[in-house]
């Protein structure tokens, strides 16, 4: 009889710890303040900068837009913090942030030592290295003795050592914080050699005074899975997040857009049904409105019309989808059931 007790006494204790970390500290903190508080890049075309009326774009912009959506059903409650590659993982430990979409890279030591949990990737991405086309060079192997811009702090920094070291060649970087400054240090030719995310050198060279005068190497040195990422500590927001993100890339694979998504409510086909909330489930496990995902589409689009719009072929960064095609086309981008 005792050890019964004790056994319904641990079971009862399991099931109050683990629901108060369902619950969790910081949903409940955006919940009450009614808003997002985002960081994100502030200085690369396609991906987080405002436009000339100071309006928020980009991919990672809409990721956070979406999660806002999925929140409040109101897109817009989210506001936004320009951070430097050195200080997106301090404002996001701090609580200065509630959620990072700066395309950061998920690395092992990034979610140990610095107590990140990193969702979905949005953006699968590799480093490359722009050079000013006068300087002639074909291949990244012909840089030895380049001087090189970089930002510290990055995976970017190590990467761009590494790839030296092993080809036997020499280089000298220079090292500057903040992404714009970077820019305007490469584009006054005070190193030959740009290095980065080659998603963020496209972005780069699409607002530089004459972009045709340069040209992205073909070497791909490193995988950079960029994603959105949270503190450790609190589940239910990561789910959240997560499935934030997994939504725009299943309704792009249900044919689902922002266009039709009215038009697929009155879908006979029951994983639609469940997608969008007409058949009950989904919110309520997620602990948010049966139209979380409905509004994220409706108000931000799908997988799909975020690329397209931010960084696609007929933007100024003309990127094609690679790897961030859908699975069924080849890429990467795959979604889980959701039911």
């Amino acid at each position: 009889m005792r050890f019964a007790r004790l056994m319904a006494l641990v079971a009862a204790l399991t099931l109050l710890t683990s629901g108060l970390a369902f619950a969790g500290k910081d949903f409940d903190a955006v919940k009450k303040k009614g808003f997002i508080q985002a960081g994100v890049n502030g200085g690369v075309f396609g991906f987080g900068m405002p436009d000339s009326k100071g309006v928020w774009k980009g991919l990672d912009v809409d990721t956070a837009r979406a999660v806002a959506a999925a929140i409040f059903g109101d897109a817009s409650k989210v506001k936004f913090t320009p951070l430097t590659a050195q200080q997106r993982f301090t404002a996001l430990q701090s609580g200065e942030i509630d959620l990072l979409t700066r395309n950061a890279t998920r690395t092992l030591s990034r979610e140990t030592k610095l107590g990140l949990n990193f969702v979905t990737v949005n953006y699968y991405d590799g480093q490359g290295f722009m050079i000013s086309k006068k300087l002639g060079v074909k291949s990244a192997k012909e840089l030895d003795g380049a001087t090189v811009c970089v930002l510290p702090g990055t995976t970017t920094e190590q990467n761009a050592a590494d790839f030296f070291r092993s080809n036997n060649m020499k280089w000298k970087p220079v090292v500057i914080e903040n992404t714009t400054e970077l820019a305007k240090t490469f584009f006054a030719g005070r190193c030959d050699v740009l290095t980065s995310d080659a998603s963020q050198l496209a972005g780069t060279r699409a607002v530089a005074p004459n972009p045709k005068d340069y040209v992205i190497l073909p070497e791909i040195i490193s995988k950079e899975p960029l994603a959105p990422a949270v503190r450790h500590g609190d589940d239910k927001f990561m789910d959240i997040v997560d499935f934030s993100v997994l939504a725009m890339i299943n309704a792009e694979e249900l044919g689902i857009t922002s266009k039709n998504v009215d038009k697929m409510l009155k879908s006979k086909d029951p994983v639609v049904q469940r997608f969008l909330g007409v058949i009950a489930g989904n919110g309520k496990a997620l602990g948010l409105d049966e139209k979380w995902a409905y509004n994220i589409i409706k108000q931000v689009g799908n997988y799909g019309e975020v690329f397209e719009r931010n960084v696609g072929v007929n933007t100024k960064l003309g990127l094609e989808r690679g790897l961030n095609a859908l699975w069924t086309n080849g890429g990467l981008m795959y979604s889980p059931p959701f039911k």
